[in-house]
């Protein structure tokens, strides 16, 4: 988990787009929120959030394969403590563990 959260960044997550699906409405909470072909958007107070995200190539190393998608964030109208709230509950619900 980061300290600061910029108004735009990017991510890439080791994931397939069914698994970010799943995932994707726990992380966004108790905001209104809508989903499109690869983009979900929410109203957070006066402000917005936006993330869309495309699949890449897989990521290979020796004989394992991870799956990639590229993920975009953009927030509008919200402070850094803001956004620094809506992502520490996201990124708690999108962090998998292994071992």
């Amino acid at each position: 988990m980061q300290s600061f959260y910029a108004e735009r960044f990017e991510r890439e997550m080791g994931c397939t787009e069914p698994e970010w699906l799943g995932w994707l409405p726990s992380a966004m909470g108790d905001v209104p929120w809508q989903r499109g072909a690869s983009s979900a958007k929410a109203a957070i107070g006066t402000g917005s959030f936006e993330v869309q995200w495309r699949t890449g190539e897989p990521r290979r190393i020796g004989l394992a394969t991870i799956p990639r998608m590229h993920m975009q964030f953009v927030f509008a109208g919200l402070d850094d403590a803001q956004r620094y709230t809506f992502m520490k509950r996201f990124d708690l619900y999108m962090q998998r563990g292994g071992g």
